[in-house]
């Protein structure tokens, strides 16, 4: 018979379950932001986004160049490097690249890039300390972690459907948005005819850049699915062995 107070424990495991495996969802989305920035040292991608987007047309710049600029960049916003500060040949000229407004706003990215991840680790660690928490209480938290894991994806992934909906209809429009909730000036706005870095980086690069971060959000998901199906068949494999020697050792 199930008490009052079973009752009650259930449900606060269960909510911890939900909880925890949230917050291992949210960190993963983070993640996917760190993989799909840096995932590749060389920044193969960037160089690929360049050539189509012919920046190095548009900065009238060598490609090596540039790709020297994007690693310098790409060292300041994880914070290897001070000041955003680069210089290089560009418009036939040899000055730097970035000026006062550029450094501005990547500070503001850098910060809140960088806070990003300090936020991943937390949740993380969050997580980690609420699955322990379900150990200690002795329920069955092999069962529950799998089950919250796929309530919690199947919400994330409604909320994703939109938010890609809305980007392929008006990509520039909810890039706007982006900014506006982020940032509290609008020194993001830059002017292509003044502005080195806005022509290197195009909207267009932001876009795909949002695909590939989309993608790389799904494969991981999709990873750790895949391995809580498997989980979750492999105690049911190991459950029905162990109730069929039970069941062999007593005569029934």
């Amino acid at each position: 018979m199930i008490t009052r107070e079973g009752t009650r424990r259930e449900v606060a495991a269960d909510c911890l379950a939900c909880f925890g495996m949230m917050l291992v969802i949210f960190a993963m989305l983070l993640t996917s932001f760190q993989l799909a920035i840096y995932g590749d040292p060389d920044y193969k991608f960037y160089e690929k986004e360049y050539q189509k987007y012919h920046v190095t047309e548009a900065l009238s710049m060598k490609l090596e160049d540039v790709m020297k600029v994007t690693h310098y960049m790409m060292d300041y916003l994880i914070g290897k490097e001070e000041e955003l500060s680069i210089v290089t040949e560009v418009e036939g000229r040899t000055q730097d690249f970035f000026n006062d407004q550029d450094r501005f706003h990547m500070g503001e990215v850098r910060r809140l890039f960088l806070g990003g991840l300090r936020l991943r680790n937390m949740c993380t660690l969050i997580a980690l300390l609420l699955i322990v928490g379900l150990v200690i209480l002795k329920v069955d938290w092999k069962h529950l972690l799998p089950k919250a894991y796929f309530r919690g994806l199947l919400g994330l992934l409604v909320v994703g459907a939109l938010l890609a909906g809305a980007f392929t209809v008006d990509f520039t429009r909810c890039f706007t948005i982006f900014h506006e909730i982020f940032f509290d000036n609008d020194l993001w706005m830059f002017n292509p005819s003044e502005d080195y870095m806005i022509r290197m980086l195009p909207e267009g690069f932001f876009s795909d850049m949002v695909i590939r971060i989309g993608v790389t959000f799904l494969g991981m998901t999709a990873a750790l699915g895949i391995v809580f199906i498997i989980w979750r068949k492999s105690i049911f494999y190991y459950t029905k062995i162990w109730y069929n020697r039970l069941v062999q050792s007593v005569g029934w």
